[in-house]
């Protein structure tokens, strides 16, 4: 096997078929398609500048036109739902989802861009570029943030795009919005058995949202908020239950992340695009899922 092949035979038969197809002459014929997805993976392996893909992929504008157009069109959130989907319709998707959120430290070469800082992200259209190009400063200086809501075997569902200093909890609903799993007949699923989190994401409206749909929350209470319940006495309500067995499973998204910052390019973030920075993050979750 070749270095240069980013993908196993089994991976490119599962999404070759998903892939859009030229309808006009120009461009390059589709017979190159598996050269520039694997010249995309290889970028973002290793963590290379676009001019620096070997010649082997061909022309780097080539494939850096292949996946900016892909990012566009939403092709690898397409292909996601469809994998997705069958693997649900054959039993394989774990319904006790978990949700969580990491940083990645934004290069130089992604923020010489104008920025309208305070414009916040759009997460409607996933396929729009926000104004702020999802980059902000956060402690650790200019940097982006994944967030993810991911099954019971820390395989992603959902991946949205922040600024660095966007705070986890008002990003659940988004993430708890897009999640659509298609099924053969009836309408798609939206609801998970339960959600697992971490003290981010104690709060009254995420817990009142999920009691509401019927959704186990199963998510620790941080002590300030003991504190204030408490002191209000009868007023404050019941003690938060929590299932410290289940809560243990949550850590399949930690180690998703793990998986996902194996790709350089997705560990620190050189992109300019947040459009073309997620559509790679989501190329990582359909090579995950058709592993």
């Amino acid at each position: 096997m070749s270095r240069f092949q980013m993908l196993s035979d089994a991976q490119w038969s599962l999404i070759e078929e998903m892939l859009p197809r030229p309808t006009g002459r120009k461009g390059r014929p589709f017979a190159d398609a598996r050269v520039m997805v694997e010249g995309i993976v290889y970028r973002y392996r290793t963590g290379i500048a676009w001019r620096d893909l070997p010649e082997v992929f061909g022309p780097w504008q080539t494939v850096w036109t292949w996946h900016h157009r892909m990012a566009a069109e939403g092709t690898w959130d397409r292909v996601l739902a469809r994998i997705t989907a069958a693997a649900d319709a054959a039993g394989l998707v774990d319904w006790s989802l978990s949700v969580d959120s990491t940083i990645a430290r934004a290069h130089q070469h992604a923020t010489n861009t104008t920025r309208l800082t305070g414009a916040g992200s759009s997460y409607k259209n996933l396929q729009e570029e926000p104004p702020d190009h999802g980059i902000g400063r956060s402690r650790g200086g200019l940097s982006t943030k994944i967030h993810q809501l991911v099954d019971g075997n820390g395989l992603p569902l959902v991946t949205l795009i922040t600024p660095g200093q966007a705070g986890d909890s008002p990003m659940f609903m988004p993430l708890m919005q897009h999640l659509r799993v298609g099924r053969d007949h009836g309408r798609p699923r939206t609801r998970p058995d339960a959600v697992r989190a971490d003290k981010a994401y104690s709060s009254r409206a995420i817990r009142a949202h999920l009691r509401s749909r019927g959704i186990k929350a199963v998510i620790p209470e941080p002590d300030d908020q003991k504190g204030h319940r408490r002191r209000r006495g009868s007023r404050g309500g019941r003690p938060v239950a929590l299932d410290a067995a289940d809560y243990k499973h949550r850590n399949v998204i930690e180690r998703n992340y793990c998986r996902i910052k194996q790709w350089r390019g997705l560990a620190t973030r050189y992109d300019k695009h947040a459009v073309t920075y997620r559509a790679a993050v989501v190329l990582n979750s359909v090579l995950t899922r058709a592993t």
